[in-house]
């Protein structure tokens, strides 16, 4: 990465603004592209472990598809929340918290001797990357000039690009000669390495409205209501869709009516929720925005596309391990040709963004999500791993020639005093998309897999019923198809945004 950028006289100015001296620029930046790069890998990380923490644990797969989901779960709900509290706390010190919090939930993780408290460790872990997640880009822009903050941004994904790419072979190579514990426990030195090193300097740091780290006295108290509201009830959804199979075919006709009855209630309470948010003064969620629709299907468009994408990545490992029976570091490396291709593709991405706009650059790599997803419906037992990782390659191109464009399309049309909780909830639809394709895919292979083999559960599977599994993986990725679909036709019902929507301040 090319750090020379803080050379240049106006980012060195900029800087010196806000207490921030090019020496303790260059180092927040590499302090954020740190925290980004072993947050992704972690994650990616854990995907390609599934399969070996579901033999070590004998657990269900709904039951150790939580060591994702209350990762995901826990970033989702706090992503906003961390992003508000960031002006009255200070992003620095925020963050440097978050970077804390991480290493030591990493630490538990890798001496967990249950399913049960893993899951527990891991939701501390995830509180950890939600305040970093949350509080880097503001960081990012403290230490970069408005005119080469899209390169800051850029090199940070060059960043999770990497985690991306080195969790799911790192996670092989250690499932295969280690153990483990030592894919949590990789990162921990790192962490606290980086706490140790930057803590003071970060402290410092302050948002660049107020230049200060120092709560304005005209702020107003968050919404913290609506945040244990919006907590609510993502985990509500999130535990009845993965208690589906359970209350709907295994508990009869009452527990039928439990779990209808319980829909109706949180279908009841996201209506309470929207109701709540739009009369609030200061709400949770800026309503004003999602009454664009530019800002609304770039939102939806998102979570669609990460909601399919995480059919995959959850459950293409178990075809690796249970039909193909490939050893762990060759799961790796076929894995990897997913976030390799994000890596290679994602700079043109930007490039062809700037010549043909959103609507066209980005629908046309969803197009390729669902044509991938759609040769996915059609493999065999037999299909070869080369076979496999083409797929693969191929959905990760659709993903980065649509990340990119979206994510451009989408902070172009806010106000610069949006630009923040515009980020923050980019990123949460990404993550509520990962959230609700963990959980959908899990729902569709447990029910359709217990149909198709008189009630069996995948840490049950022998090899008389590779058949059941391959029919059961092509129906789920059917169902990844049709919200690839969804996605597609959001995206290309995209409106243009205003050309006033970069002005500094935001019109009421």
């Amino acid at each position: 990465m090319n750090l020379d950028l803080f050379e240049e006289d106006a980012a060195e100015k900029m800087s010196e603004s806000r207490g921030i001296d090019r020496v303790s620029s260059r180092l927040v930046f590499v302090t954020v592209s740190a925290g980004v790069f072993m947050s992704t890998m972690d994650s990616s990380m854990v995907n390609v472990a599934l399969p070996v923490l579901m033999k070590t644990f004998h657990s269900s797969l709904a039951l150790t598809e939580w060591v994702v989901l209350v990762y995901l779960l826990t970033i989702t709900m706090l992503l906003v929340l961390w992003g508000k509290l960031c002006s009255r706390w200070g992003c620095g010190k925020v963050y440097s918290r978050g970077m804390l919090l991480f290493a030591t939930g990493s630490l538990l993780c890798g001496m967990a001797h249950n399913i049960w408290l893993l899951i527990l460790y891991r939701f501390v872990q995830a509180l950890g990357a939600s305040m970093m997640m949350a509080t880097g880009p503001a960081l990012i822009r403290l230490v970069f000039p408005p005119q080469r903050l899209g390169r800051g941004l850029g090199m940070v994904g060059v960043a999770t690009s990497l985690g991306l790419m080195a969790g799911p072979a790192v996670s092989g190579l250690i499932l295969r000669w280690l153990h483990w514990r030592v894919i949590f426990w990789v990162t921990v030195p790192v962490g606290f390495l980086f706490f140790l090193m930057s803590r003071k300097m970060l402290a410092g740091c302050s948002t660049p409205q107020t230049g200060r780290a120092e709560k304005p006295r005209d702020e107003q108290l968050p919404d913290f209501a609506g945040a244990l509201l919006w907590a609510a009830m993502v985990s509500l959804t999130l535990l009845a869709a993965t208690h589906a199979t359970t209350l709907c075919c295994g508990g009869g006709t009452a527990s039928s009516l439990v779990f209808i009855t319980g829909s109706c209630g949180i279908l009841a309470g996201w209506i309470f929720f929207v109701w709540y948010e739009i009369r609030t003064p200061a709400p949770f969620f800026p309503v004003r925005l999602f009454r664009r629709r530019f800002f609304v299907m770039a939102m939806l468009s998102s979570a669609l596309s990460f909601a399919a994408l995480f059919f995959v990545l959850i459950l293409m490992p178990f075809y690796l391990d249970r039909v193909l029976r490939l050893p762990p570091d060759r799961i790796g490396y076929v894995m990897m040709a997913l976030p390799l291709c994000v890596f290679i593709v994602s700079p043109a991405a930007g490039r062809l963004y700037d010549r043909f706009g959103a609507r066209i650059v980005a629908t046309a790599g969803l197009l390729c999500c669902l044509g991938s997803l759609i040769l996915l419906t059609r493999i065999t037992a037999d299909t070869s791993a080369l076979a496999i990782a083409f797929r693969l390659a191929l959905l990760g191109f659709g993903q980065a020639m649509f990340l990119s464009p979206n994510s451009a399309s989408a902070l172009g049309g806010v106000a610069d005093d949006h630009a923040g909780v515009t980020a923050s909830l980019l990123a949460t639809a990404r993550n509520f998309g990962m959230l609700a394709g963990t959980a959908l895919a899990g729902l569709s292979f447990t029910l359709h897999f217990a149909l198709a083999t008189g009630g069996l559960d995948m840490k049950e599977f022998v090899s008389s019923e590779t058949p059941a599994f391959v029919y059961t993986l092509k129906v789920s990725f059917g169902y990844a198809a049709i919200i690839a679909f969804c996605a597609v036709a959001a995206s290309l019902l995209r409106g243009a945004p205003g050309r006033g929507g970069r002005k500094k301040q935001s019109q009421p």
